[in-house]
């Protein structure tokens, strides 16, 4: 890599980090970070919607002991530094000089869909990065079979597992060494049985944690399937993956699908690659993954792009690297579409209005929940904590909050210190395995959108009273628009027989 090529990536890095601290300054929580930042106050080697290491970062993260949204953000900013850096090294590794690099980095730039799934304190962006790594070592492993590659393919995709599951799905496409002689020749070289057992053995800690919590991942998935992707259609997610790549850059992609499986130059390195990728998306795609499922692979192909384009442009066409960046910069514009980088009032009124609308359950949903995120749960503290100070003094000694939904409970939980509020509960998700034991206080205070209903506290206390109604004009779906407190009196049930009542409702 020559220093002209260091200095584009630097370049890509300052730039993409300046947008991301910008958007940092915007914005609120999404709802999800909530719970994965509380999962770093249980640390474990596996959790009910993911495996344990955004939990252990997340344990790293709170020895701040801070709910700033910069200071939650620092891991995914790395990690989105990471992906940059290592998305020019795949190219170069490719064979890609400082055009591809620049093309490629451009198109990664442009894509609402990657500047929106790398910002928040999530799984996805580690997935993202995880991805590219193990990339990165394959394209290494297949170009020169050397073992110590074979070993960080190991290393990293071990590591891919222990972050999502969706790392099967990159892990199916390593059948695509097996396709060609020496891919075959270098794995077995390589002794390869030792890094499928050093794999199991890094992995096992999180099997048996899965096996003895019921294989909670299998539950999850059979729910996301039933209430979300068994209704997703090809058309649906294609037009979705359009969208969030950008259109200029999913079209200058077109051609880098075909690029990858004829290119004679780089037969040999290219084509294992290229069915690798292949592999992947049809895994992927007869799983019915969603648009952001197929980010990890798109970064993938956004070398092969570049590496095309720079291909038509070098020698006698570097004149049209001018007009190609005009069009980049053209692209640029819908960066907001994926981040908040825009104040709130200028985008509702510059960006919000030339949004592809999506309905969920008959509402328009705000796509960048972000925006209204501090404040939205800034006034649901402030509630909670005007109906905690209203309740007598005898009462509030023992008093939990009650949260329904995962979000509500690690909301309450990273801001109750601020606003003097009682610890909180939930049986939503992980958090029904940090739920109290023993007998439960004569008071809760619970809170609920209106998707579960006005009566869903009833049948576990004599009194159930609401005593405050929350709106949010711009929730995610019209079963977020309200948000109920009740006082809750007198309970039918200890927290034991509670988490027996809630073991097969954990993801409703």
């Amino acid at each position: 890599m020559n220093k002209q090529t260091k200095l584009t990536i630097l370049f890509f890095c300052i730039l993409k980090l300046t947008l991301h601290l910008i958007a940092d300054s915007h914005s609120g929580f999404q709802s999800d970070e909530f719970l994965y930042i509380e999962s770093g106050r249980h640390l474990a080697f596996g959790y009910m919607e993911s495996p344990p290491l955004t939990g252990w970062l997340a344990f790293i993260q709170n020895l701040f002991h801070s709910h700033s949204v910069f200071v939650y953000h620092i891991f995914p900013h790395i990690a989105m530094l990471l992906i940059v850096i290592f998305v020019g090294k795949i190219t170069v590794e490719l064979g890609g000089k400082n055009i591809a690099v620049f093309v490629t980095l451009f198109c990664l730039l442009i894509a609402p869909g990657f500047e929106g799934s790398q910002q928040p304190f999530e799984p996805v962006v580690f997935s993202q990065l995880f991805w590219v790594l193990c990339f990165y070592q394959l394209t290494r492993f297949i170009r020169h079979g050397y073992r110590k590659y074979l070993w960080y393919l190991t290393l990293f995709t071990s590591l891919f597992f222990l972050t999502k599951y969706d790392a099967i799905f990159f892990a199916f496409g390593l059948l695509s060494l097996l396709f060609f002689g020496k891919t075959r020749d270098a794995l077995i070289r390589a002794k390869y049985w030792q890094s499928l057992i050093i794999s199991f053995l890094i992995l096992l800690p999180n099997i048996i944690w899965q096996y003895v919590n019921n294989w909670s991942a299998l539950q999850m998935f059979h729910r996301l399937y039933e209430t979300q992707l068994d209704d997703l259609t090809p058309t649906h997610v294609l037009r979705d993956l359009i969208l969030s790549v950008n259109p200029i850059a999913f079209i200058l992609m077109l051609p880098a699908f075909v690029f990858m499986f004829v290119n004679k130059r780089n037969k040999s390195l290219y084509l294992p690659l290229a069915c690798s990728i292949l592999l992947s998306v049809l895994f992927l795609t007869y799983s019915k993954g969603k648009a952001y499922y197929f980010f990890p692979i798109v970064l993938t192909i956004l070398p092969f792009c570049g590496i095309f384009w720079e291909g038509l442009l070098l020698p006698n066409r570097k004149w049209l690297l001018y007009p190609l960046s005009f069009i980049f910069l053209i692209g640029a514009v819908l960066i907001p579409f994926g981040m908040p980088v825009y104040s709130f009032p200028h985008y509702l009124n510059s960006v919000f209005k030339h949004s592809p609308k999506e309905k969920k359950n008959g509402k328009d949903v705000l796509p960048i929940q972000e925006y209204i995120s501090k404040e939205k749960w800034k006034t649901i503290m402030q509630q909670l904590q005007s109906v905690y100070d209203s309740i007598p003094e005898n009462e509030k000694k023992d008093c939990l909050i009650w949260g329904k939904h995962y979000s509500q409970a690690g909301a309450v939980e990273l801001f109750k210190d601020e606003y003097r509020l009682p610890n909180a509960f939930s049986y939503h998700g992980s958090f029904y395995t940090w739920a109290p034991v023993d007998n439960m206080p004569k008071t809760v205070i619970a809170f609920c959108y209106n998707d579960a209903g006005d009566d869903f506290f009833n049948p576990f206390f004599e009194e159930v009273t609401p005593v405050r109604k929350i709106y949010s004009d711009y929730a995610s779906s019209e079963g977020w628009v309200v948000q109920t407190i009740f006082i809750c009196h007198k309970p039918k049930q200890s927290f034991g027989k509670m988490k027996e009542l809630f073991r097969k409702r954990i993801f409703e």
